[in-house]
């Protein structure tokens, strides 16, 4: 049995110089001090964390957002953070919108966690989609992260990756492929500005070619959302921010993933446990539930 841990939106804030706040990031710092920072807080961070290497994994995924403003200094402990989860080999990390925040950051993820976000194949950090083959198990690494204007917050995969994407899921048939992306594969309409812009073109992939399961991050919250796939349903699982020291609006408190995944009588069976702070701080298993 292979068992994978799925962490999100660690949205780990750090105190920007003033020079640093120009367009986006002022604003970002604004709402940070109007809510966000009494709901994402490096205490919770640690408390999963330490919760995490309870439990033993074979390996983590981040599905992006690890840092809030995309600052040189968020990076840096972002970094820091990665290492007390595991070596490079045993953690995948991809961006998300929040690590692409302004142009001027393009390129800070592959700089600070290069090691972490690169495939088997030896090709250069930064490049997405990557794979890596664990035990039968296939990571598939996307990025839906890229820099956007004032209040927005959409992803886009684009022509090139979804075209990789597809030879990605062809290369790995027999294998157990998740899907790893930072925005979720459906958006309701009320949240256009927070959509993955090529969800449809997405959905469509894999409803041709198949996988066993996608994970994301970006809505802050557990969800799971059925795809069409070409011989069954495919389950899409949402994280709750991994920072979260309450519940908030339709998001979750703090908290993560485990999928249990084992080849059975030809076919595989994933199980998904979740986990997450209760309002005495601590971590426990809140649901169990068989997606395949």
């Amino acid at each position: 049995m292979f068992v994978l841990a799925h962490l999100s939106d660690v949205h780990l804030a750090l105190r920007p110089r003033p020079y640093q706040l120009a367009g986006k990031r002022g604003l970002g710092r604004i709402n940070w001090h109007r809510g966000r920072k009494y709901i994402h807080r490096r205490e919770t961070l640690d408390a999963v964390t330490q919760d995490l290497r309870t439990i033993a994994t074979d390996h983590i995924a981040v599905t992006g957002d690890l840092t809030n403003l995309s600052l040189p200094s968020e990076y840096a402990a972002v970094r820091a953070w990665l290492e007390t989860l595991g070596p490079p080999r045993d953690v995948t990390v991809i961006p998300g919108n929040h690590d692409a925040y302004v142009r001027a950051a393009l390129g800070g993820p592959e700089k600070a966690w290069g090691d972490y976000m690169r495939g088997d194949d030896g090709a250069p950090s930064g490049t997405f989609p990557f794979v890596r083959h664990r035990d039968g198990i296939a990571l598939i690494a996307l990025s839906s992260a890229l820099p956007t204007g004032p209040f927005m917050a959409t992803g886009r995969l684009g022509e090139q990756q979804l075209a990789r994407f597809a030879q990605a899921l062809e290369q790995t048939r027999g294998s157990f492929r998740v899907v790893l992306i930072h925005h979720p594969p459906e958006t309701p309409p009320r949240r256009r500005l927070r959509r993955l812009i090529d969800a449809a073109e997405f959905r469509q992939v894999l409803a041709t070619l198949g996988a066993g399961l996608v994970l994301h991050g970006h809505d802050h919250r557990r969800a799971i959302l059925w795809l069409d796939g070409p011989d069954a349903k495919i389950p899409a699982v949402g994280a709750p921010s991994a920072s979260a020291s309450m519940a908030h609006h339709n998001e979750n408190a703090g908290g993560y993933n485990l999928f249990q995944i084992a080849a059975e009588d030809n076919t595989w069976r994933c199980e998904m446990i979740a986990r997450e702070r209760g309002a005495s701080g601590t971590i426990t298993e809140i649901e169990r539930q068989v997606l395949r």
